[in-house]
Order: structure tokens, then sequence, then C-alpha cells
């Protein structure tokens, strides 16, 4: 199975009223089956998912341009 990471990295901007709506789109993202993984960096400089059941890299980027953290520019994330 390919698997697609993606690194989240806080920019100096962020908005922590990005958290919540994150999570809820990891939660639909596991409810979708294609969440494998996930987890916050201990020195709060942002996280880390793992995609899996994802076709290719241009739909792990496009599933990644829906973030909420991307669409409220609070973090980097990088496939």
């Amino acid at each position: 199975m390919k698997m697609y990471l993606v690194m989240a990295m806080r920019k100096p901007s962020f908005d922590n009223a990005a958290v919540a709506p994150h999570k809820a789109f990891l939660d639909a993202l596991t409810a979708e089956g294609k969440l494998h993984l996930t987890g916050g960096f201990s020195d709060g400089s942002g996280g880390a998912y793992l995609l899996k059941n994802v076709a290719d890299l241009a739909e792990a980027q496009a599933i990644v341009a829906a973030d909420p953290l991307v669409l409220m520019d609070s973090s980097e994330l990088t496939v």
C-alpha cells in the first residue's frame, strides 16, 4: 500500500482557531478510510499525518489543499 506523509509546520502567524476545523478534517479523512496515522510534535512546531488509500501524489496534494490549516494560512503543509 502506498502512503503519503504530510508535514504540517506552524507559521509564525498560526491561528489557534484552525485547530478544531483541522481535527474535524482529519476525522472526515478517517471516516473515508484515507487517514492512517496522525500526531502533533511535542515541541508545538506542528505535526504530521499519513494518508492511505490515495491514488497518487496529485490526489494527496488535493486533499492537503483542502486542510483548514492551509485554508486559514496557519501552517505550511508538505506532502
